[in-house]
């Protein structure tokens, strides 16, 4: 839903940067005297003043990936495009004769505003978005084409003014997509070190679960060699007990070689206590104790036989789901916590009765611990999910399987 809003105001956005480009466009036909030409050469180059207008809109305002190819060559071509065409302004003007032919009869002053203001967002949208070599070339070239667009009407004083305002115009779109690219860059470093500590800490937590069982097999293979020749039948519980164990720590190894596969490696971390769903009643209650928000736990269905990278991970998305409550739900008095086990599912749900910081992404803002553990959750096949109430408040929603093929 947060996505298809979002993706509703990039349209919107677009939609409006382009009827203001139509504007300017028709400001530009207006005051270059489309309407009193002299022939059809004249024509024509107005016509071709709007489609380079036209073109340097098709390059800034879609939506382009980081380090876009396309992005480089469709500017590219506008620069060059823009360029020649100012040089061709310049000739013309050194041959009296064909002034009166190429030339519209309108005002002296034209030069092209939408023009104008489309190189202006190229040179932002280059600095936010392509690879960083042709973004340096392309902001430059394209800063000098913004700069000398003026000298199509003249070269009088007033119009190299416009030019150097046009310079610091450029300067300034340049830093601004310069910002906004740091910025990104430093937020998925953010990201990517949360993913790394939250595959840490899944890490820990499996170390933890695996170095359980196996030395339960130990034991048990050493007490089922002792008593396997004086009683049978309890060398034959001891080893359905080890092969249940075992096929539980085979599982939990294949899940965290999944969670791990790509990393160059965890890092280095103490190995910390596992908790799991039979700890929530404490951890709920410790929330209420602290007050003034009241928690509430509703469980449904069998918890005590869930895989320990499930159990963990459910009790971790919940204490979040709790810290977030008190840090952003201004105004909350309850929450309601559901813990709900089906045969293929672990569902949890937290609903707060909030007022506060409702939109978009405002809840997870302060912080990456929500990131962090999508990322774990869709690392073992699940999905997270959080955003406002339909009656208000705030709700997440977690759905992990508890069994290996549901994942598939």
């Amino acid at each position: 839903m947060t996505e298809r809003v979002h993706a509703w105001g990039r349209r919107a956005g677009q939609a409006v940067a382009l009827a203001g480009m139509a504007l300017l466009g028709m400001v530009d036909v207006l005051q270059s005297g489309i309407f009193v030409l002299s022939g059809d050469v004249g024509l024509l180059v107005a016509l071709w003043h709007v489609a380079l207008a036209v073109a340097t809109a098709a390059v800034w305002l879609p939506a382009h990936r980081q380090g876009s190819r396309r992005l480089v060559v469709a500017a590219s071509v506008v620069v060059v495009w823009s360029l020649v065409t100012t040089a061709g302004r310049f000739l013309i003007a050194e041959q009296p004769d064909l002034v009166s032919r190429w030339e519209p009869r309108g005002s002296p002053s034209f030069w092209g505003l939408a023009e104008s203001v489309g190189l202006l967002g190229m040179i932002f949208v280059l600095a936010r978005r392509a690879a960083p070599v042709p973004a340096l070339v392309l902001v430059a070239a394209t800063g000098l084409a913004v700069a000398v667009l003026p000298m199509r009407a003249g070269t009088l004083g007033v119009y190299q003014v416009i030019g150097m305002s046009y310079a610091l115009l450029a300067a300034g779109s340049a830093t601004a997509g310069m910002y906004f690219r740091m910025a990104a860059t430093a937020r998925d470093r953010q990201l990517a070190t949360v993913r790394a500590q939250q595959r840490a800490e899944f890490a820990r937590d499996l170390h933890d679960f695996i170095a359980h069982h196996v030395t339960g097999i130990v034991v048990q293979a050493q007490g089922a060699r002792y008593v396997a020749e004086r009683d049978p039948a309890r060398a034959a519980v001891a080893l359905e007990q080890i092969e249940r164990a075992g096929a539980e720590t085979m599982t939990a190894m294949r899940r965290m070689v999944g969670v791990l596969r790509g990393q160059d490696g965890a890092p280095d971390a103490p190995l910390a206590p596992l908790v799991g769903l039979a700890d929530l009643p404490e951890l709920v209650g410790n929330f209420s104790a602290a007050g003034p928000v009241e928690a509430v736990l509703h469980t449904e269905g069998r918890l005590d036989d869930l895989p320990v990278e499930v159990t963990s991970s459910a009790y971790r998305v919940v204490m979040e789901a709790l810290t977030n409550v008190r840090q952003h739900a201004t105004g909350a008095t309850r929450v309601g916590v559901w813990v709900t086990r089906t045969p293929d599912w672990l569902l949890v749900r937290v609903t707060d009765d909030g007022r506060g910081q409702h939109g978009g992404r405002s809840r997870q803002r302060p912080g990456f611990g929500l990131v962090g553990l999508t990322e774990r959750v869709g690392a073992l096949g699940g999905r997270l999910t959080a955003g406002p109430g339909v009656d208000g408040g705030w709700v997440l929603d977690m759905a992990l399987p508890v069994d290996e093929r549901a994942t598939r």
